[in-house]
């Protein structure tokens, strides 16, 4: 077991990654393998609680250091943020502060030191007067809250909230196989604590590594949220004749994809533009025996990759903020922009704009972005609406629209005991008549 100082290094170096614009995925690469698990640990936490560090940092020591020293410091000092409980004795994360100080910047170690000490010993006046600032009280950009005030006005801060929190972790049992009630009963002889949400889903008590899981490996069971598991379904509500034409838009990793293909027998294209993301969908595909064409290309460019033969049903998983997974992905509200949305909003207008002709009369197209910016869901569809006078939305079954990662808002009924909030998504069932 690698010693807290030089797990803290390497959260640092994450963390300073993620501020100089890379993804934590990608900063968590760079990480020695032994370290990776504990690291990203860290990182996450410190990144849900990165806005109240910056604050404390700013007030206690209002010079910028040197941005490794910075980056500690404000590891630190969200490990020591009186969020839920410390994972770590406070004088030992100080002490081993100093230590990785020492370890990438010797002649900061006193100052790291007199930092951590002082916060330790002014905790509960400083937090106090920290969270007077909006950046350290919710942990988002200034420009996010605003866009959260404005389309939620009665619930951003519930949002805000929401998205500090560990997320649950929701399998999605394959139902070519079992029922998500059986497995729960297999579970159970193992000692996993799980409930079922509905449909196919199933929420754990406690997260657990996948290679764990009973059946994981011979595709009993695949990870999945349940405000995603509700795509796949909602797409074949009106069942579709066996070997129908399908597409997935934008398909990788290839969770929706498989979903598709658990639920009924399809001609399935699944397409990407990256042709890394790509080989996780046939990964996926094959651990859970099913099969599928995949193809590297791009779907708003069809002239490229269509065959003319047109599609029974179109499922565009459109490129969006994913500010609705950020409880998952905690870089994410650091990394985006506000100047992000609108481009964001360009591609997936052109999308639906490329997509649409290659559906055939009497098709399905479902709309889904993990958004919980209005933009990128209501607005998005409505503007589409208009452009396209021979779309509209179905009636039955009806979309759910916008779904905010909050308990009463994900269409199910939380189970007693079980983390059974949903993310943030958006879903717009369109048809051709």
């Amino acid at each position: 077991m690698l010693p807290l100082a030089r797990l803290l290094g390497h959260a640092a170096d994450a963390v300073a990654a993620v501020r100089a614009g890379r993804s934590l995925n990608d900063a968590l690469a760079r990480c020695p393998d032994i370290a990776r698990p504990g690291t990203q640990a860290l990182a996450f936490h410190a990144l849900r609680w990165l806005g109240a560090a910056e604050v404390v940092r700013r007030r206690l020591a209002p010079k910028t250091p040197p941005r490794e020293v910075d980056a500690l410091l404000q590891v630190a000092l969200a490990l020591l943020w009186p969020a839920g409980e410390p994972p770590y004795a406070e004088h030992t994360l100080v002490d081993q502060a100093v230590a990785a100080a020492n370890r990438r910047a010797p002649r900061s170690a006193g100052f790291v030191n007199a930092v951590l000490r002082r916060f330790v010993r002014e905790r509960a006046a400083i937090v106090v007067e920290t969270l007077a600032d909006p950046l350290a009280r919710f942990n988002h950009q200034p420009w996010w809250l605003d866009r959260l005030r404005t389309d939620w006005p009665e619930r951003w801060q519930a949002v805000a909230a929401a998205d500090n929190r560990h997320p649950p972790m929701i399998l999605r049992v394959n139902a070519r196989r079992a029922s998500a009630a059986s497995y729960v009963a297999e579970l159970a002889t193992h000692g996993i604590e799980a409930g079922v949400l509905g449909g196919q889903a199933v929420a754990l008590a406690e997260p657990m590594p996948v290679t764990q899981l009973p059946g994981f490996a011979a595709g009993l069971v695949s990870v999945q949220d349940s405000a995603a598991q509700r795509a796949a379904p909602l797409l074949l509500a009106r069942p579709l004749a066996q070997g129908a034409r399908v597409l997935d838009a934008c398909a990788a990793p290839g969770g929706k994809t498989a979903h598709l293909l658990e639920l009924a027998d399809l001609d399935l294209l699944a397409i990407d533009r990256d042709a890394g993301r790509l080989a996780r969908v046939d990964q996926t595909l094959a651990r859970l025996g099913l099969a599928a064409e995949t193809r590297v290309a791009d779907a708003g460019a069809p002239a490229d990759w269509w065959d003319g033969r047109a599609f029974d049903a179109i499922l565009l998983d459109a490129p969006c903020s994913a500010s609705g997974i950020v409880r998952r992905h905690p870089d994410i509200r650091w990394l985006r922009r506000e100047g992000d949305l609108a481009a964001l909003g360009a591609i997936q207008a052109r999308l639906l704009d490329a997509l649409w002709p290659l559906l055939a009369p009497g098709g399905r197209l479902l709309y889904a972005t993990c958004s919980v910016f209005r933009v990128e869901g209501e607005a998005q569809i409505d503007a589409f609406l208009q452009r396209q006078g021979d779309a509209s939305p179905v009636a039955d079954p009806p979309s759910p629209g916008q779904l905010l990662p909050l308990a009463d808002n994900d269409g199910t009924p939380p189970s007693p005991g079980l983390p059974a909030v949903a993310d943030g998504f958006f879903l717009a069932l369109l048809e051709k008549p």
